[in-house]
């Protein structure tokens, strides 16, 4: 899932991704996010920091503190690349920070280690 108030970087962020074989849901805003994770129940989410109504940091709270969806990975997305603003996502749960403009190399290679984590962690569970 890939939450930006930015028509192009959500389309940016849909096209590489989708050309690398992802099923790619797309949100305006964290209110948008919030009614389609239970629909959609994203692998990975891609969050925006600064977006109208209800700001990236709000949207990740409100995600990883939901029992359904706190193992969701929630990577922030920001122009703002400072310390306190990597910090602010940590505090709020994120699991990484992107910073924008983003290359599609830097966003699949984040999709390529997310991916290969969660097919450990499916070899491990099949395997008990």
């Amino acid at each position: 899932m890939v939450i930006d108030d930015s028509n192009t970087i959500r389309r940016s962020a849909e096209i590489f991704m989708s050309q690398a074989g992802c099923k790619v849901v797309l949100a305006e805003d964290g209110f948008d996010a919030l009614a389609k994770i239970a629909d959609h129940q994203p692998a990975l989410i891609f969050c925006d920091v600064m977006m109208p109504r209800l700001d990236g940091y709000q949207t990740c709270s409100l995600i990883k503190k939901n029992p359904r969806y706190a193992h969701i990975p929630v990577i922030m997305l920001s122009s703002k690349d400072g310390l306190f603003d990597r910090a602010r996502g940590k505090m709020v749960g994120s699991d990484r920070y992107l910073t924008k403009p983003f290359t599609r190399d830097s966003l699949l290679q984040i999709v390529a280690a997310y991916a290969e984590a969660q097919a450990q962690e499916a070899g491990v569970a099949n395997a008990a």
